[in-house]
């Protein structure tokens, strides 16, 4: 596996006017969630919802805030939940996000590639 970074846009989804700079984030499929910067989260009006708990590589627990926003990158977009990532905290593009996209990643490449998505049907027949 190699690692990889993408410029990821923000924007608030109550107002789409108000978006982010580029944020150089890396790709991490480790991780559940997107971290991105909180100043830059509140600087374009998403605030926080709520708190969550997270356990670290090193093992530490945090705790964090946590608010939509419309995430862009390499033209794809998804609404998700982005934590808001103190300086100390790396910015990475979490799995959920990916997901959003409709993308896997190919790690060779370092690049996303579209893929279908495979949907649930009912194929069971409704009885007398």
């Amino acid at each position: 596996m190699s690692l990889f970074r993408v410029n990821v846009v923000a924007r608030n989804p109550k107002d789409e006017a108000q978006v982010s700079a580029p944020i150089e984030a890396l790709v991490d499929t480790g991780s559940e969630l997107t971290w991105l910067p909180a100043q830059q989260m509140t600087a374009i009006g998403v605030g926080p919802r709520r708190k969550r708990t997270f356990v670290t590589a090193t093992k530490e627990v945090v705790e964090r805030d946590v608010g939509y926003a419309v995430l862009t990158a390499e033209g794809f977009e998804t609404v998700d939940e982005v934590v808001f990532a103190k300086r100390s905290d790396l910015c990475l593009l979490g799995v959920r996000t990916l997901e959003g996209f409709g993308v896997m990643v190919d790690n060779v490449g370092h690049r996303f590639v579209a893929v279908t998505t495979v949907a649930a049907k009912n194929s069971l027949k409704p009885t007398s």
